[in-house]
């Protein structure tokens, strides 16, 4: 156990070290910086000086090559110093925590209804296969996930919000909000957030059942299951207790995947409904040219994907004891 643990630190912390650099340099060699982005800002009739510029230049490390620019970073990093947002002038760290609840309220609520569904409906799928009713569930979900989540959110905002009016067109909770009672904030806030988390979760919602309907298939075909048919045992229990067991593990990874998703967000429709979420934060930033939130977030999301498939391998043990993690 400590060599796997060791081994796979080591292998996590050189991942990191590649990512950053890579992802730095290439933010660091996309057309524009943040002086260009400054500068747009300013009135067309005023002119920078040359010294300001130059001071600009400074205080944004921009003087330096980015390479030399990327160990600065990484110096400041290991004193556990993400640096301030340049277009924000605040800490970055402060950053990541306030927008942090907005995309763990739309994600952890779609995980939640998400693999509340899918797993009923890929044991039905597999119970009923070749049936009229699975086909026309499976045909359904199939069309789910085949249709995109952006176009969905600009067809339920036309629907729910523009033509009906029963629901808020995009924002997280309503001007009046602060001025509401904890029940109404409540609603209020469901309300606001119905649209973004079904936006989140049909997709996922199809994927996983499917992926779940197609691991059953394989497993029921196995001898084992149809020797614990030949005993007598009941459907339910050939289903879920010897066949849904055994497909653990592929849902387990994928389990462990999700992890970094929870505080990535959805860039376009975290923009779609003006979520003041992590992805809208990660796109801002991108367009703003602001380095160290970038490689902030950036930092964060290769952590938690590591951190995902490091979860998973001590799932599979879990799941499967016949799986060992010293020997992975």
């Amino acid at each position: 156990m400590l060599n796997f643990l060791i081994r796979r630190l080591a292998i996590a912390l050189l991942t990191l070290l590649l990512i950053t650099f890579v992802v730095y340099g290439l933010i660091r060699n996309t057309p524009g910086n943040p002086l260009t982005q400054e500068l747009s800002r300013l009135d067309p009739g005023k002119v920078m000086k040359p010294e300001d510029f130059e001071r600009l230049n400074k205080i944004y490390g921009l003087d330096k090559p980015w390479y030399v620019a990327y160990g600065t970073w990484l110096g400041n990093l290991a004193q556990f110093d993400l640096g301030r947002s340049f277009s924000r002038k605040r800490p970055v760290v402060d950053l990541i925590t306030e927008r942090m609840y907005p995309t763990l309220l739309l994600s952890i609520s779609s995980l939640c209804i998400t693999y509340l569904l899918a797993i009923p409906l890929g044991l039905f799928a597999s119970a009923r296969s070749g049936k009229v009713d699975e086909r026309i569930s499976s045909t359904l979900l199939y069309m789910l996930y085949s249709f995109p989540s952006f176009v969905a959110a600009l067809f339920l905002q036309l629907y729910f919000a523009v033509r009906l009016g029963w629901l808020p067109l995009f924002g997280m909770v309503s001007d009046n909000h602060e001025h509401m009672s904890s029940w109404e904030q409540t609603v209020d806030l469901f309300r606001h957030a119905l649209l973004p988390v079904t936006c989140y979760t049909y997709g996922s919602l199809a994927y996983y059942s499917r992926f779940i309907r197609a691991n059953m298939h394989e497993v029921l075909r196995q001898d084992y299951i149809r020797t614990a048919r030949a005993k007598g045992l009941g459907p339910i229990r050939v289903l879920v207790r010897h066949a849904f067991r055994n497909t653990l593990i592929p849902l387990v990874t994928l389990m462990g995947l999700t992890l970094p998703a929870l505080l990535s967000g959805s860039i376009i429709i975290e923009q779609i409904f003006t979520w003041p979420g992590m992805g809208r934060l990660y796109f801002e930033s991108i367009r703003e040219r602001d380095y160290p939130t970038i490689m902030g977030l950036t930092l964060m999301f290769s952590v938690l994907t590591l951190a995902g498939q490091l979860l998973a391998d001590f799932m599979y043990a879990v799941v499967d004891p016949r799986v060992r993690l010293d020997d992975r």
